[in-house]
């Protein structure tokens, strides 16, 4: 039980390295798009996406689970020990998504935690509360007298083509 312990928070740590990792240059990931993939289909230079930042959980999850696969194999060949448990596989995997999720929370939380981000927030409930105040104040003052709003005319649009229609003008259809 020590030991998978010792491997989930390891592998934590190693989740969070890999996202702050991949955050910063994908190039690995852009080799095997550009080795995979025909040059129509490669990914724009401007594209962030990694094996682990900016991938949605199944991805994630495919990713991390070959590479450890890849590392139970050369643990296997290479070490004259067959101590790769399922439990310790689980582990690792496990804790590095839960590693790339909690990189994830910081970088979420450090883009919106900006000065700028936090003086604006500001700002706008400020102007909230001040809106508040005044919609108060006329509602105080037209307590006596009757509110009448007039509902607003919706603009009533042609008439859509039904499809039918739309197909016999293009001729598709007799």
């Amino acid at each position: 039980m020590t030991i998978e312990i010792i491997v989930f928070i390891s592998a934590i740590l190693f989740g969070i390295v890999i996202y702050v990792r991949e955050s910063k240059n994908n190039r690995l990931y852009r080799f095997f798009n550009k080795l995979m993939h025909a040059k129509d289909l490669q990914m724009k230079a401007d594209n962030p996406k990694g094996f682990v930042y900016v991938q949605p959980f199944l991805m994630r999850l495919v990713w991390v689970t070959l590479l450890f696969v890849i590392a139970a194999a050369v643990v296997g060949f290479v070490t004259p020990f067959n101590q790769f448990y399922v439990q310790y596989f689980a582990s690792a995997i496990v804790g590095t998504l839960a590693g790339t999720y909690i990189a994830s929370f910081f970088f979420m939380g450090k883009k919106s935690l900006t000065k700028e981000n936090i003086v604006e927030t500001f700002e706008k409930g400020k102007d909230f509360i001040e809106d508040l105040a005044e919609g108060k104040n006329e509602e105080v003052k037209t307590e006596g007298e009757k509110i009448s709003e007039e509902p607003k005319k919706e603009v009533e649009e042609e008439p859509k083509k039904s499809a039918r229609d739309r197909f016999k003008d293009r001729g598709m259809i007799n």
